[in-house]
């Protein structure tokens, strides 16, 4: 009988053992499946601020780009800003190379003195020297194919020779470019 009660107790022993144990294994467990929803949390939050950086990074990459094509095209357009407002003073200026070239025709039919004539010149040409150095050209016309691109047909004038016909007979004004753009068109005579 004695053993039988010493077996009781033993198997008494046994299951506040194995309770105890399994009430130790649910604690591990409450406190892993804490710890795995804490991992899977901070996971998501790591991932959520990764993302926001990722996004920053894009925003501010994008932001530098357009700052840079602004700065381009703010930059290109006071360049052609400047070369307007070149083109209009130029544009301005060109009556009076008009009036210069009829004055210079005018003093060599005429017989005023030489200096008026050399005068006339010297002017001349520092005017056209000063507005070639800024780009200005004059389109040639004499003896020229005929080009709707550089010229303006004024009149039309019947030639007997092949050769001539389509070719310029003669200039009424004369036309220029400024840095390779068409200011005036040259406003000519067209042999048909």
């Amino acid at each position: 009988m004695e053993n039988k009660e010493q077996e009781k107790d033993v198997v008494k022993e046994e299951k506040k053992d194995t309770k105890k144990e399994e009430k130790q294994c649910r604690k591990e467990q409450k406190k892993e499946n804490k710890n795995n929803a804490k991992t899977e949390a901070l996971e998501a939050q790591i991932k959520e601020l990764e993302e926001k950086v990722a996004k920053g990074k894009d925003d501010y990459l994008r932001l530098m780009a357009e700052f840079d094509n602004f700065r381009r095209r703010t930059s290109q357009e006071k360049l052609e800003l400047v070369s307007v407002a070149a083109e209009d003073t130029i544009k301005g200026l060109l009556p009076v190379l008009d009036d210069f070239e009829r004055a210079m025709k005018a003093l060599q039919d005429s017989d005023d003195s030489m200096a008026a004539k050399e005068g006339t010149e010297l002017i001349y040409n520092k005017l056209i020297g000063y507005l070639k150095t800024k780009g200005l050209s004059v389109i040639e016309t004499e003896g020229k194919d005929f080009d709707t691109d550089l010229h303006e047909a004024v009149a039309q004038f019947p030639v007997n020779e092949e050769d001539k016909k389509g070719k310029i007979f003669d200039t009424v004004q004369t036309g220029y470019t400024l840095n390779g753009k068409v200011i005036r068109f040259a406003k000519v005579v067209v042999g048909i």
